[in-house]
């Protein structure tokens, strides 16, 4: 067998099979928009995230920073699905923002216990078309639902929009 990458965890198929996410650059391609699906997940999947407190340094965390944008967001018990886009021109990587308010949210966390936080790494997909905008929208506002902690979407408390994006073509 092939030596593997430290990246991969093992082979399927004669491929590698990678043990942490590819991270591409978000890039502007003919003056569309730029929106990126998010998803992460707390350490070990612990379920610390849907109370008001969590909720609060999160949207706090996003809101000091000025290079990335938050639109909607679904803050589940252990992860968080969000759409971003750069907020400036000249904008980090999109690694950096998330290190950035991970360790935000991890400095003021008032539960000691829980900590560490967050898992190493995350998963982005940059949207190409805005029809993936609305139904990836639609998909994760009903996670709540789906998941049986609450009966429609607009009652469960941990989700919003802190930006409105729109889809330029």
């Amino acid at each position: 067998m092939k030596d593997i990458s430290t990246k991969t965890d093992y082979v399927m198929n004669g491929q590698p099979v990678r043990k942490t996410p590819a991270h591409f650059p978000v890039y502007n391609k003919d003056n569309r928009s730029m929106i990126v699906f998010i998803t992460l997940c707390t350490d070990n999947r612990k379920d610390i995230l849907a109370r008001e407190r969590a909720h609060d340094l999160i949207l706090n965390a996003w809101r000091r920073s000025e290079t990335w944008k938050v639109g909607c967001y679904v803050v589940m018990p252990n992860h968080i699905h969000l759409f971003s886009s750069p907020g400036i021109v000249e904008y980090p990587a999109l690694k950096k923002w998330v290190q950035y308010w991970k360790t935000l949210v991890s400095r003021e966390w008032p539960w000691p216990d829980e900590q560490p936080i967050w898992q190493k790494s995350f998963w982005d997909t940059q949207l190409r078309q805005g029809e993936r905008y609305t139904e990836k929208w639609e998909y994760v506002r009903q996670n709540p639902v789906r998941k049986g902690l609450a009966v429609n979407p607009e009652n469960w408390p941990y989700q919003g929009e802190l930006n409105v994006f729109s889809w330029h073509d």
